[in-house]
């Protein structure tokens, strides 16, 4: 039986995002009302542009009061795609006191205040869902948090920024620099006018924060992710990722620690063998590979961001809400028992492969090798070849083997002392095997 009165939905935002949850509303409301029970009803639009063309959407729908929006105490679902801090915090848990649900694709929101909506949702009797907010269109959110709920997550790794894949991508197989691959993925929408949060990894890092606060119930601030981007990898990182049959991809991390005491979160670019599942992602797509103890290696891949695939992680949340509204019931909240403390980033094991320009001279090596060993690192492979044009330097490339992040760090700084170093060219981590 279907219930006649239609759910009320209210929109925040009508972007690339909104703008498509509403037209799949509208085209496709009798699957809809069929998915959940009960019809849904677009409700009314907060936008800033009031006079801005929208097609499909009644325009007596549009409002810029979105505060008097959610406070109107008839809404069920509230759907927010409007990203940022404010004014999005204070419209959701407004939201949760009026009665509404909230879906949300805010991820930095989430990252920075998950566990206090978390809690107004709960003080409400309200339901919070995000899939939309970590990787678009891939269902991850919804299997970490109930699929995987009765096994034991130890690792989450991941491309989950298209905008950096497609760069690091175009750099690997056009040879293009930086620079241009950045020009092209900016002409082509995947960048930001201002691609400061994608290519600096402030994107990645708050998704991070959510996988990891999900995969390892326990709460992980976005602070408390280590972040490094992608603008400081050059052609010759990339050729020399090559050479060592891998690719650089920048790859958010979370990791349970082997005693089981302790969990990490970080971003950053790393070299990745050429066999493992992450290196085959190109252009724009995101993929997530995820290790559990009884459930194994379990990969999850396709398009991270865009209208359309955020648009269908929205919409599966909101059947899912409004199932859990005509039942009188809610989904799962936050689930942060295990209170795991997250360590620094000097506290994970790993390798690294270090570019050095150093004196074409005898000694060297050795030098170069006893700094490695008096901090206690081990080293895997060295490849050393004379500069060309003569100028009396060599470039000495460094792969170490697992150990600290704290004393690899500090066999860089070591290097750097020594007067037979000219510079050191590149760094980056090697992940994946």
């Amino acid at each position: 039986m279907m219930r006649t009165r239609p759910l009320k939905v209210a929109l925040l935002g009508c972007g690339v995002v909104g703008s498509e949850v509403a037209r799949i509303m509208t085209t496709h409301a009798d699957d809809l009302a069929a998915r959940i029970g009960a019809p849904v009803e677009l409700a009314g639009v907060a936008v800033r542009r009031p006079s801005k063309v929208r097609e499909g959407i009644d325009p007596a729908l549009i409002t810029t009061d979105a505060t008097a929006l959610v406070e109107r105490g008839d809404i069920d679902v509230v759907v927010e795609v409007i990203g940022g801090i404010e004014p999005a915090r204070t419209l959701i848990t407004t939201a949760f006191e009026h009665g509404a649900s909230v879906v949300s694709a805010n991820k930095a929101l989430l990252a920075e205040d998950g566990p206090a909506l978390h809690a107004a949702a709960q003080k409400y009797g309200g339901d919070l869902y995000y899939e939309a907010a970590v990787a678009g269109a891939i269902p991850l959110v919804r299997p970490l948090r109930e699929s995987l709920a009765g096994d034991k997550v130890n690792r989450v790794l991941g491309i989950v920024n298209g905008t950096t894949n497609f760069i690091l991508d175009r750099m690997d197989t056009s040879g293009a620099g930086y620079s241009e691959a950045l020009d092209e993925a900016t002409a082509l929408g995947y960048a930001e006018a201002d691609p400061t949060a994608d290519v600096e990894g402030f994107d990645a890092a708050a998704k991070a924060a959510i996988l990891a606060g999900i995969a390892f119930h326990t709460r992980v601030g976005i602070g408390e992710v280590h972040r490094e981007g992608i603008t400081e990898v050059t052609a010759a990182d990339i050729a020399s990722a090559r050479r060592m049959g891998c690719t650089v991809k920048l790859l958010a991390i979370c990791e349970r620690a082997a005693d089981g005491r302790s969990v990490t979160a970080r971003v950053h670019p790393a070299m990745i063998p050429l066999s493992h599942p992450l290196a085959s992602v190109r252009e724009a797509y995101n993929a997530v590979f995820v290790e559990a103890e009884a459930a194994g290696q379990l990969m999850f891949y396709g398009p991270g961001a865009g209208g359309s695939p955020t648009a269908s992680a929205v919409l599966g949340d909101l059947v899912a809400v409004c199932r859990n509204k005509l039942g009188e019931t809610t989904g799962p909240g936050e689930s942060a028992y295990t209170r795991l403390p997250v360590s620094p980033m000097g506290d994970v094991v790993t390798r690294y492969h270090i570019s050095l320009d150093v004196a074409d001279k005898p000694g060297v090596l050795a030098q170069v090798a006893t700094v490695f060993a008096e901090q206690g690192v081990s080293i895997d492979t060295v490849r050393q070849q004379s500069r060309q044009d003569g100028d009396g330097e060599a470039s000495l490339v460094v792969v170490t083997h697992r150990a600290l992040d704290a004393a690899l760090s500090g066999t860089v700084e070591a290097l750097r002392k020594l007067d037979t170093v000219r510079g050191v060219a590149s760094i980056m981590r090697v992940e994946g095997e």
